[in-house]
């Protein structure tokens, strides 16, 4: 699967980049809010880690930026951060699929924390995803239709 990580600190991106490679999933990463959210939108991820402190534009306005947009709306993002979680109910709200303290991560030693939570958002967002007409079953004698999965768009040139 293809995980976007957004986050300003490059020792976090780095710990989490090898702790995702090492269960075989493909990592982008990018170090602030503007550059997120025209790489999901140019590589569709499958899920997006997004610190909400960050330059440019912060986490909040990706995170409500990529929930308005059709073309993200349903990539799971995972909020990261190093403040407690007064703002998780706020943040759930807005569209998170998770939110984690930072120091609960585990990236110094086995990251277990962050695997168990991406793979959890990862296997919900793959089983709530319906179906293309394409896969449903059709009438005998109809011609077969290819369209774009719901909520997904191709990528734009």
């Amino acid at each position: 699967m293809k995980i976007l990580v957004v986050d300003d600190s490059r020792l976090q991106r780095i710990a989490i980049e090898r702790a995702l490679s090492k269960k075989r999933h493909e990592v982008i990463s990018v170090a602030d809010g503007r550059e997120g959210l025209l790489l999901a939108r140019a590589e569709l991820p499958s899920l997006i880690l997004l610190d909400m402190m960050l330059p440019g534009l912060d986490g909040t306005c990706v995170l409500k930026a990529l929930k308005q947009d059709p073309l993200t709306a349903s990539i799971p993002v995972i909020v990261l951060t190093g403040l407690s979680q007064r703002n998780e109910a706020k943040l759930k709200q807005a569209g998170a699929a998770a939110y984690i303290e930072k120091a609960s991560l585990g990236l110094d030693r086995s990251a277990e924390a962050l695997i168990s939570i991406v793979e959890s958002a990862i296997g919900t967002s793959s089983q709530s995803r319906c179906t293309t007409e394409k896969d449903a079953p059709q009438p005998e004698g109809s011609p077969e239709v290819e369209r774009a999965e719901p909520g997904r768009k191709e990528k734009r040139p």
